[in-house]
């Protein structure tokens, strides 16, 4: 299952070694790291990723939900999101896709504060069991967040919810004078208007999904014979 993970230190040396550790459990085959970023809150309650490189890098962090959720650490949630994660990734991020996290976020702000660290983690995981037990070793709290089913409910929920408000409109529409008709119309292609960009926005997460898919499987194929060279150099 791919997640979010947070996991948050009151040092940042400990950020570090959980970042190392992590590296080590997917060296293991325990979790697949995909990318990972140690970030420092600052006193003045901005988010910052500290130096240092991705052990297992498949993509920048512009543009993803690891970059949403270290921008909206950095500020208010709700709040020049969009700014927000342009300034600490180099990217923009798509507001509607940021706004998932907000609940997250909110929640992880309440531990990450000002001079706290956190390692930021998208990784994949059969039972949270190996990476719970390393973080609370080095004295860290946890925070997760499944990817793919967040963003899916989110969708369901906006899709649902235009869906009613259309069903309302054209109930009206049936009812009304020829003056309000058109002014109902108007409403009414609006929101239709409204919710295919929706359907048209899902349908791009998705195919976006398949290539991370694809790239990842490929990280997985590339490692597993590295291994097995690896290996067979040992027996030599």
């Amino acid at each position: 299952m791919d997640n979010l993970l947070v996991a948050v230190f009151d040092r940042e040396s400990k950020a570090y070694e959980a970042k190392k550790a992590l590296h080590e459990l997917d060296k293991e085959d325990l979790i697949v790291v995909f990318e990972q970023a140690v970030v420092a809150r600052n006193v003045d309650g901005s988010a910052a990723v500290r130096p240092g490189d991705n052990l297992t890098p498949v993509r920048t962090l512009a543009g993803t939900a690891l970059g949403a959720v270290i921008g909206l650490l950095g500020g208010p949630v709700g709040i020049g999101i969009g700014a927000a994660v342009g300034l600490v990734t180099g990217g923009a991020m798509d507001v509607n896709d940021a706004r998932i996290y907000e609940d997250f976020v909110e929640e992880v702000r309440q531990k990450l504060t000002p001079e706290k660290f956190a390692l930021v983690a998208e990784i994949s995981e059969d039972s949270p069991n190996p990476v719970d037990a390393t973080i609370k070793a080095l004295g860290g709290t946890v925070f997760r967040r499944t990817l793919k089913e967040e963003r899916q409910a989110i969708h369901d929920a906006n899709v649902a919810a235009m869906q009613a408000d259309l069903a309302q409109l054209n109930a009206e529409h049936a009812q009304a004078q020829a003056d309000r008709k058109v002014k109902l119309q108007e409403k009414i292609n609006a929101l239709e208007s409204k919710m295919q960009n929706q359907l048209e926005r899902n349908k791009q997460r998705r195919q976006a999904a398949e290539t991370r898919a694809k790239a990842e499987a490929d990280l997985l194929k590339a490692r597993a014979i590295e291994m097995k060279a690896e290996a067979s150099a040992k027996r030599i």
